[in-house]
């Protein structure tokens, strides 16, 4: 009995340090994504202070901006909408993955949990069979316990008998 739940509990241990370690992993390939996001994040931030920065420069006749001005600007901003772009791709990587997380780790919980209702109806069925063995086994003993004391009676009447008779014998002769 106690073997059993030694057993059971190494196997929920175990299955659990697994879990936790793929966990490990998982993060950390998370971070990195998250870290990623964060420096495209950062370029983008770059970026557009130099749009701002080019969006003040008027390098024209009379302090206006001139066409080259406003194409800087404009390819700025492109590359500002690309990198939106890219940070929009990369968030919904971050977020597919967090949702394949979740519905790993549901799972592995659900798988976890089949086990241990195996494990505890294996545990059970075990239990019965014990406890029909011990009856079947007590059940033997009470038999063979009778089984002894008829021989012990039929012995006791045989030597009985015996001397009886040679009792009776031995009146006889005398």
């Amino acid at each position: 009995m106690m073997i059993k739940k030694i057993i059971l509990t190494s196997l929920v241990c175990l299955s659990t340090a697994i879990v936790f370690a793929q966990a490990k992993n998982d993060s950390l390939a998370y971070q990195l994504e998250r870290q990623k996001i964060n420096n495209m994040l950062d370029q983008r931030a770059l970026k557009f202070g130099q749009y701002d920065l080019s969006l003040s420069m008027h390098t024209g006749i009379f302090g206006l901006q001139t066409k080259k001005d406003i194409r800087r600007s404009n390819d700025i901003l492109m590359d500002i909408v690309k990198t939106d772009n890219a940070i929009y791709r990369e968030l919904k990587i971050l977020f597919d993955y967090t949702v394949f997380q979740r519905t790993q780790v549901q799972s592995h919980s659900k798988e976890a949990e089949k086990s241990n209702l195996g494990f505890m109806t294996t545990i059970n069925r075990l239990r019965t069979q014990v406890d029909l063995l011990k009856a079947d086994a007590q059940k033997q003993q009470q038999q063979q316990e009778n089984t002894k004391l008829k021989f012990i009676i039929a012995l006791a009447l045989l030597f009985v008998l015996t001397l009886y008779l040679l009792t009776r014998k031995s009146r006889r002769v005398a």
